[in-house]
């Protein structure tokens, strides 16, 4: 078999987008996966495809995703389930509304305008299930979510009709030089090599990261999810709450998904799970006080997906510092579904021009070695 050109580690929405942003010009990747393809964050996770209330680093690239998300069909031959009625982040008081219009005129100061504030009656309009109590939002209309799984298996496809192959059941035990190269162990026995490494190893990704004289103070983390019995429907945009945890939408086969972040137990030697049911009856409570029409619905599944955290809550995206081939795309931190589409462009562009025109200096892996010399 012909020998790839780059060895992605890591079968996440990343990986495969950079998979098949080097595919489509004329890079053969190898991509490694321990588990399956879409195993933990990135087939799991809420689905959020959202700018807003980005860290004002990501929003350049979250704005270049969106383009790129709304002609999804068009990059990877499936719509990915992809729907566009906004996001909106509901203000319960006077002082999270003020909050808000701070949020935007920062925004707008820096030339950006896909997030507004509402009233109260322009909030109604949109969500007309809200509490009697909320008084406004801060509101991104073009933002939407999309189907997780699905999503990152059509940019698999994608990738593989376009030349790259995909291993699975392939954990990669070591990294390391091979004459101008690189060789990438597995702990099956079985060595792959490449001129070109991509760390998109998610949860796993500093162990990676460390045997490129990397250490990254990456946080593995479970975030947890419900889903409801079918309901009527109630409501189309998704819907996030200033002062408090939430990311809630309804399917169109009416069950509603009850996220935002609450954390349950990440144990990833053992690749498993374990749910923290006083921090789901928390999210279960928000929605209670926000959607009345909620106070009667069934939960009948919840589960939690690994996930790795910087201590920034922004990803690592860039070049190697210290070995040249090697680049990162991890450490997302509970938002990079939005982002994937875009990552795999940036990483395809560094790896095969040096360069991306996309603000990524913020996101650069040695700003830990900076952090701890400071």
């Amino acid at each position: 078999m012909s020998r790839p050109d780059a060895i992605v580690i890591g079968g996440g929405l990343h990986g495969c987008s950079t998979a098949l942003h080097l595919a489509r010009r004329g890079v053969r990747a190898l991509v490694l996966e321990k588990d399956h393809v879409g195993r933990h964050a990135s087939g799991v996770n809420a689905g959020g495809v959202r700018q807003l209330g980005r860290h004002v680093a990501e929003i350049p690239l979250s704005v270049a995703a969106m383009v790129l998300w709304h002609r999804i069909a068009e990059l990877v031959g499936d719509d990915c389930g992809f729907e566009s009625h906004g996001q909106i982040k509901v203000a319960e008081n006077e002082a999270e509304l003020a909050a808000g219009r701070d949020r935007v005129a920062q925004l707008n100061a820096l030339g950006f305008t896909h997030e507004e504030v509402v009233d109260e009656a322009e909030l109604r309009r949109l969500v007309p299930a809200i509490a009697d109590h909320c008084v406004g939002a801060v509101v991104s209309r073009g933002d939407g979510a999309a189907l997780p799984y699905r999503t990152t298996l059509a940019f698999k496809r994608r990738a593989e009709s376009l030349g790259a192959r995909f291993v699975e059941g392939a954990a990669v035990s070591r990294v390391a030089r091979a004459g101008g190269g690189w060789r990438v162990e597995t702990a099956a026995g079985e060595a792959h090599e490449a001129p070109v490494l991509v760390n998109c190893a998610g949860a796993w990704a500093d162990r990676v990261a460390a045997q490129l004289g990397e250490p990254a103070p990456l946080e593995p983390m479970a975030l947890m999810l419900m889903i409801t019995a079918r309901m009527p429907p109630f409501v189309k945009p998704v819907v996030g709450a200033t002062g408090r945890t939430l990311s809630f939408k309804q399917f169109a086969n009416g069950t509603v998904l009850i996220g935002g972040g609450m954390r349950g137990r990440a144990w990833r030697d053992e690749n498993r799970t374990e749910l923290d049911f006083a921090s789901l009856s928390i999210n279960a409570r928000t929605v209670w006080d926000l959607f009345p029409i909620m106070r009667g619905a069934t939960i009948v599944r919840a589960w939690a997906g690994i996930e790795g955290r910087m201590p920034d809550d922004i990803p690592v995206i860039g070049p190697s510092a210290t070995e040249l081939g090697a680049f990162h795309a991890f450490g997302f931190s509970a938002h990079g579904f939005q982002l994937g589409p875009i990552v795999g462009r940036i990483l395809a562009d560094l790896i095969i021009d040096g360069r991306t025109d996309l603000p990524i200096e913020p996101f650069r892996i040695q700003r830990f070695r900076q952090m701890a010399e400071a």
